[in-house]
Order: structure tokens, then C-alpha cells, then sequence
């Protein structure tokens, strides 16, 4: 090997080694009781956390559906009259009218539509199936919608633990949405406080020297998607998790920044 490949390849293993030092821990608030609306989310969380010790900089990614419990974002659709267009959509996709005359009032515009799926922008902007309507862990006949205002939901949470912990902590309210040309849902941020969901990596180097033109990471989707994985979308009863030891802009942004503008979105 030559002196100058030599060099080249010991400066590689040592950037590898500098980045391998940084190291993530991703744990669930075990044992989190259920929310009912009404609920004052925030001092719940802030009893929860007292089992633990939380840490500056640490993330709390926490799944919109017991934010949304808390803050009555309930449907039950035995209240619910399906409008004729609903109706139609409810034959077409084989599912229950009053559902989709939820999702339609919690949308702004129907983005696709086929026989199975019905996509829509939400009222926020997101780009999702259904407008973000759950039934899953909901009993009997309610689904579950959005928080009206993710971000404010985050900043309030996050305001809360700061006055009774004197803890710099980032708060992330996600749920799981699919992916334009990929299988399968991932969780991603809708709400952020005490963080920018986007790392602006432009004008940083990359290993071999060259300049980054273009490179935005969405980083409060990627804590929100490792979060994802302890969370889990099922019986796990998990809906609070905390991630330490993550990178992040400690900028205040929105959720909203991660929207694509309509201009620049070559799929729409």
C-alpha cells in the first residue's frame, strides 16, 4: 500500500472510530397507565418520570394517541351521520361510512383514492392515510384523531418537565404513516418542542473531503423511527419513550418544516 493510501485508509478508521463513540439507549416508561379524555397528559408523564432519572438532552418521543386521548380528539361514530360522498367511498372500499366521514372532516383534500386506500392532506398538512384516524386502542366503536396542534401538545409537555425537573429535554409526538414507495409504516415525528426536526448538514465535509450541497436530515423522523421499534404498534402498552445520547439542533422548529413544499413535490 502507498504512503498516501495509507494515510488515507488509517484517517477512515479513525473517523469511524470518533462516530462509533457516540452511543444511543432507547427505553420505554414501563407500566404507563391509560389516558382518558380529560386527562392532564403532561402531569402524568411528570409522575412517570420520577421512577426514572431523566436527562438533559434526552428525548421523549410519546405516541399521539394518548396525547389526543387526553385532549378528547375522539370520535364515536355511533354520533357520527355519513354524508352521501361518504357513504359512496364506504362501498367502494368495503368499510365502515362513518369512519370515512371522520376522515373527511379531518381532512383538507383527498391526495389518492383507490379501492382500498384513501389518502388525504390533513388539516395540519400531513400527507397520510385516513388523515391519521385510529382505531386501534380505542375501545368499542370511537376512533382516535390527531391532536389539533401537535407542535403546541409537544411544547406544553416539554414546558411542564423543564419547571418540575429543571431538565433541558426535547419532546416528539409521532405517529406511523407510510411511505410513497415503500412497504410497511414507520413512525415519524407530527409534533416537536426543544428540538429542529430538520440537521441542516449543507456545507459540512463528508469523509473524503467533499462539500455537502444538499443533505437536510429529517432527524426527529430518525429518533422518532428508532423510538418506534421499543414502542411497537400493538399490545405493547408502551406509548412513551426515551432516547439518550441522540444529536439533534437544539433550535425550536415545527413539525411542520418536514412537510415537502407543494412546489417540490413531484409526486402530487
Amino acid at each position: 500500500m502507498l504512503n498516501d493510501e495509507r494515510s488515507e485508509a488509517n484517517f477512515l478508521t479513525l473517523k469511524r472510530r470518533v462516530y462509533l463513540k457516540m452511543t444511543i439507549t432507547i427505553f420505554p416508561l414501563e407500566n404507563f397507565p391509560l389516558i382518558y379524555p380529560g386527562d392532564k397528559i403532561e402531569q402524568i408523564l411528570g409522575e412517570e418520570l420520577q421512577k426514572i432519572t431523566i436527562e438533559n438532552g434526552d428525548v421523549l418521543v410519546i405516541a399521539h394517541t394518548i396525547v389526543s386521548k387526553a385532549e378528547n380528539q375522539v370520535y364515536d361514530l355511533n354520533e357520527i351521520e355519513p354524508s352521501p360522498f361518504a357513504i359512496r367511498i364506504g362501498e367502494i372500499q368495503d368499510k365502515d361510512p362513518r369512519k370515512i366521514e371522520v376522515i373527511l372532516k379531518e381532512s383538507n383534500e383527498i391526495v389518492r383514492m383507490n379501492n382500498k386506500v384513501l389518502i388525504t392532506a390533513t388539516k395540519h398538512g400531513f400527507i397520510c392515510a385516513n388523515s391519521g384516524i385510529d382505531k386501534s386502542n380505542t375501545p368499542g366503536e370511537t376512533v382516535i384523531s390527531l391532536p389539533k396542534d401537535p407542535d403546541k401538545s409537544a411544547r406544553k409537555i416539554k414546558e411542564y418537565l423543564k419547571e418540575k425537573f429543571n431538565k433541558e429535554v426535547a419532546v416528539i409526538i409521532s405517529d406511523t404513516f407510510g411511505r410513497p414507495l415503500r412497504v410497511g409504516t414507520v413512525n415519524v415525528a407530527i409534533g416537536v418542542a426543544g428540538m429542529h426536526p430538520l440537521l441542516d448538514m449543507r456545507g459540512k465535509f463528508d469523509l473524503f473531503g467533499y462539500e455537502l450541497k444538499s443533505t437536510i436530515i429529517a432527524r426527529a423522523d430518525e429518533i422518532a423511527a428508532a423510538a418506534g421499534i421499543v414502542m411497537g404498534q400493538a399490545n405493547e402498552g408502551t406509548p412513551v419513550i426515551i432516547v439518550r445520547g441522540a444529536s439533534f439542533s437544539k433550535d425550536e422548529g415545527s413539525a411542520l418544516d418536514l412537510i415537502r413544499n407543494r412546489e417540490e413535490d413531484l409526486f402530487r
